[in-house]
């Protein structure tokens, strides 16, 4: 984490006075000293991109190197519609670009190359990790460097298909703090690989067909070697299939995964702006990790804009 015991600069104090009205000032001063690492820039992602910006990290850096299409805009209000001034350029340099604007004292960068292929020690400068639009094996990977380092690095990843979403969080062991100096208690958060490792049937009854419906997906774009953004309606004959192989070796019943919302997850193309805001408010939970003020996520949470319910999990075996 970022350098507690320095102070706040004057022009700090005064921006963030409101926050600091409500946080105080040592849980303002841990978040602009921290330093937060974002992979996968779509709609979910910007509207936390723009929430930390505004609240006063000490630095953001981006990684996604693709191009502009018509499909990332449909919920990045970040990327300027002008072909003269996208061509050519990356998502996080543009995204970069348009995130200084909104607050000139949170330095802004970009990191280039391919997530799964950066080394341990690169996410050694970072508080918090947070990842979108990667497979399975690579959600496990980076999870795995962020353990491998000496100090803790928090873990998050996030999707957002169609109207659903899904948050996941690996603070490795977090305090919760009454003040200071006392410690209320210790909480203990496994990896992603740890967490959907637990057996289905030992999950609570009423657990989120949402949850069950993801893991079917990524276990389908592994097999498949599909990126998330290649699946397709196309694809429900051979997921369905799955589902049901799935659901005997876990011993549930296959209508814990609805075909609708198989349907609905499958064919996600088009961000809805309204559902990546609602997930990317959430995902703000990396602040209360970062200053040490309020309750973190633990550890999954879902999101169903058809049901308009979301839904935390603990599910830590």
């Amino acid at each position: 984490m970022g350098k507690v015991g320095e102070e706040l600069t004057e022009q700090e104090t005064a921006i963030y006075d409101r926050q600091i009205r409500v946080w105080g000032v040592d849980a303002q001063r841990r978040l602009s000293k921290s330093h937060i690492f974002v992979s996968g820039l779509k709609g979910t992602v910007i509207e936390f991109c723009k929430n930390i910006v505004l609240a006063g990290v000490g630095s953001l850096t981006l990684n996604d190197d693709r191009l502009v299409t018509e499909e990332l805009l449909s919920a990045n209000f970040l990327v300027p519609s002008d072909e003269n001034v996208t061509s050519g350029k990356s998502l996080a340099e543009l995204c970069c670009e348009s995130l200084k604007d909104f607050n000139p004292m949170v330095t802004v960068s970009v990191e280039k190359g391919v997530l799964a292929n950066f080394h341990v020690e690169f996410f050694q400068k970072f508080d918090a990790v947070v990842i979108s639009c990667c497979s399975l094996l690579t959600k496990k990977s980076v999870n795995a460097k962020c353990r491998k380092l000496p100090r803790r690095v928090a873990f998050y990843s996030v999707e957002c298909r169609d109207s659903c979403g899904e948050i996941f969080v690996d603070l490795q062991s977090y305090s919760k703090k009454k003040n200071e100096e006392t410690i209320e208690c210790q909480l203990q958060y496994p990896s992603f690989e740890e967490a959907i490792a637990v057996p289905w049937r030992s999950l609570p009854k009423r657990m989120s067909k949402l949850y069950f419906a993801m893991r079917v997906l990524e276990r389908f774009e592994v097999l498949e070697k599909q990126n998330p953004q290649d699946t397709s309606g196309d694809d429900l004959p051979n997921v369905l299939k799955l589902r049901k192989e799935l659901c005997e070796a876990q011993c549930i019943n296959e209508s814990q995964i609805p075909v609708p919302l198989l349907q609905r997850l499958l064919a996600a193309r088009v961000e809805f702006p309204s559902v990546c805001a609602i997930i990317g408010g959430v995902l703000g939970q990396v602040i209360k990790a970062i200053s040490g003020k309020g309750d973190p996520l633990k550890n999954f949470f879902l999101f169903d804009a058809m049901d308009g319910k979301g839904i935390i999990e603990d599910i830590s075996g």
